[in-house]
């Protein structure tokens, strides 16, 4: 009989034995080794479903209360499943907050200010990664400075700065404009850019340098190395920088209420939703007062309108997006 034939004869063998008889055999081990396996595998299952709960429960609930009429807000016998469907609730919300145009302008500002993000921020990464030059560790570290340092504490700054702008000698109001936007992207101080750099900074670090000097061996300068060598080959982490930037563009309301009040953008409109709930419902409806409880399902209805379009992306870039962060976790 070969050696395999005899190992196999010896595997079935083993098999057909009873899990109390080889853990006898084993002394005791394989039950210690089986019993680890299944309780690492339900703390596992335990801490997953408590997460998946905590981010699923404040959404589910809202959806409960955006097809609930007023009526049902207050009927103590409905817990989740309301009574008297409803959608005046998500056309109410949608009116209050002008949500076709909202809806317009917040995705091209977010596309525009992620794309022009991530092009500068891979400028500034790639440069720290590759080049010496004066005060090298000093400016990154300004750039930790900007991850770690709320933008709230230089709100007074920035708004004084483009209230008052000094443009050759004139004095301009670029607030309520997209300029404050535009400029701040440019030189790598908009939202999170900090983050961007340092991501894509330590993803170039992990770069073969041997790609860049065949470059140049073949008349490429820096700048055609770095769009058409570097850039190609950090797709994954400018995608996860892109998709970053659009989600935290999408809902922020800290730049956009600094810069952007003459443009509707959902973050605003949604922010403002209770407020002029109250004053909509007596212009339209001609109530004159609104319940609290009313006014919380119409602002959970306006939450659950601005999340819609960011979860239509995740659906549609999951597997680009998960490819991406698992990409730029691998070294080369």
């Amino acid at each position: 009989m070969s050696r395999d034939k005899k190992a196999k004869t010896t595997v079935a063998t083993v098999q057909k034995r009873s899990f109390w008889e080889r853990n006898e055999a084993s002394g005791g081990i394989l039950l210690k080794e089986t019993s680890k396996k299944y309780a690492i595998s339900i703390f596992r299952a335990i801490l997953l479903f408590g997460m998946c709960f905590m981010i699923l429960q404040p959404i589910l609930n809202k959806l409960s209360f955006s097809f609930m009429a007023e009526k049902d807000l207050y009927d103590t016998t409905i817990i989740v499943l309301p009574k008297n469907w409803s959608t005046l609730n998500w056309k109410i919300a949608a009116a209050v907050m002008g949500y076709q145009t909202s809806l317009v302008n917040t995705i091209w500002v977010s596309v525009l200010v992620s794309v022009i993000q991530v092009l500068m921020c891979s400028l500034v990464g790639y440069g720290f990664s590759r080049f010496d030059f004066p005060f090298k560790k000093f400016w990154f570290f300004c750039v930790l400075l900007v991850i770690v340092i709320p933008p709230q504490t230089i709100s007074t700054s920035l708004f004084l700065h483009f209230r008052f702008f000094k443009f050759f000698g004139a004095t301009l109001n670029l607030r309520n404009s997209m300029v404050p936007y535009l400029l701040m992207c440019f030189t790598c101080m908009g939202l999170k850019d900090g983050l961007y750099i340092f991501m894509i900074r330590q993803y170039f670090m992990g770069f073969p340098f041997e790609l860049e000097e065949a470059a140049y061996v073949d008349g490429c300068n820096s700048f055609v190395t770095f769009f058409k060598i570097m850039i190609p080959g950090a797709k994954p982490i400018l995608t996860s920088c892109f998709l970053f930037s659009f989600v935290w563009q999408w809902t922020d309301s800290f730049y956009t209420e600094l810069f952007l009040g003459k443009i509707k953008m959902l973050s605003i409109q949604v922010a403002s939703l209770g407020d002029r709930f109250a004053q909509y419902m007596s212009n339209v409806y001609g109530m004159p007062t609104v319940t609290t409880g009313y006014t919380n399902a119409v602002v959970s209805t306006g939450v659950l309108l601005t999340l819609i379009p960011l979860l239509i992306l995740y659906l549609f870039a999951q597997n680009l997006f998960v490819e991406s962060l698992t990409a730029s976790g691998m070294k080369e």
